[in-house]
């Protein structure tokens, strides 16, 4: 656990646990502040920061361009109603896209597994039926956010670790991370990054910031405005009822008399980051709990009857 008050590092605290990196095996392992962490989909957030920062620099007009004008190459692969899904149909995962993650990772009705296994996973995604009208119906999709991640490589000619290096980890001093990739050899937009919490504290920070770090914007705050305003209600994920907007999470905690809203990035096994704007707080906690039901509890329940409670009795 790693607590950022007032922008600055307040306590952290390592413990021996579980990770699960890819292709690194399984067990406990020995943490420390130099331990990269598996940060799963909190991912999916970073791509959001990503996207903002190509549309800041004009590689992307706005996030309603159509995802199709992006992917000429698939143009007869793509399943009728495809040409009225934009950008942020992706991002707010309400693309009306056919597809459901939220089963058992063998189950061959598990759309996710084909993001790691089809030789060729943007083909099998823009291939999926449109199921719903855009803008009506959330559900929790990965496909969508790879998609979003193959954009910014083919706006920006680079590869998607080039890019964020140069736009993103550099400028906040980000240097030892890792995007994972799938064994078909693409990036593995959705779930792949890697890195040490005090690095993923500074995404939360810069988020805090509303976009800006020491002086530099590094992303735009508009573009953090739009990412954190709710857009649909997502009942049943990461143990909890919240609100989405742009690959971002956003819940609440009573406190006492007061219902403190939070920020959050969120990740299998219990990955957070928290952003508490009223607090001037950022929480980031990785977990191993990949296959408890119960993963959300533990950082939710920290933050709630711990921190919130404690910053802000010690506040007055």
């Amino acid at each position: 656990m790693v607590v950022v008050r007032r922008g600055k590092l307040v306590f952290e605290q390592y413990f021996p646990g579980r990770d699960e990196p890819w292709g690194m095996g399984d067990g406990q392992h020995d943490f420390d502040a130099t331990s990269k962490h598996d940060m799963r989909s909190v991912s999916k957030s970073v791509i959001s920061l990503l996207i903002g920062i190509a549309i800041d620099r004009a590689l992307i007009k706005n996030a309603d361009e159509p995802v199709v004008k992006f992917f000429p190459d698939y143009a007869a692969v793509k399943s009728p109603g495809w040409d009225n899904i934009t950008l942020r149909h992706l991002l707010t995962m309400s693309s009306g896209m056919q597809w459901d993650e939220n089963r058992a990772w063998k189950d061959p009705q598990n759309d996710e597994p084909h993001l790691v296994n089809e030789a060729d996973p943007y083909r099998y995604v823009l291939s999926k039926p449109i199921a719903a009208p855009p803008d009506t119906v959330w559900n929790y999709n990965g496909g969508g956010t790879d998609l979003l991640g193959n954009i910014i490589e083919r706006v920006s000619g680079q590869s998607l670790e080039a890019f964020a290096r140069e736009a993103l980890f550099a400028p906040l001093g980000i240097s030892d991370w890792e995007w994972m990739k799938y064994r078909n050899e693409r990036i593995a937009s959705a779930a792949g990054l890697r890195l040490r919490p005090r690095d993923a504290a500074k995404i939360g920070q810069l988020v805090l910031n509303k976009g800006a770090w020491n002086g530099r914007q590094i992303v735009s705050a508009k573009w953090i405005e739009q990412s954190v305003t709710p857009r649909f209600q997502a009942i049943g994920y990461f143990g909890g009822l919240f609100y989405f907007g742009q690959q971002w999470w956003m819940g609440r905690t009573l406190s006492g008399d007061r219902d403190v809203k939070w920020i959050a990035a969120m990740g299998l096994g219990g990955q957070r980051i928290f952003v508490v704007p009223e607090l001037d707080l950022v929480v980031m906690i990785t977990s191993g709990l990949y296959s408890s039901g119960r993963q959300g509890h533990a950082a939710l329940d920290i933050l709630a009857n711990f921190l919130i409670p404690y910053i802000r009795e010690n506040a007055r």
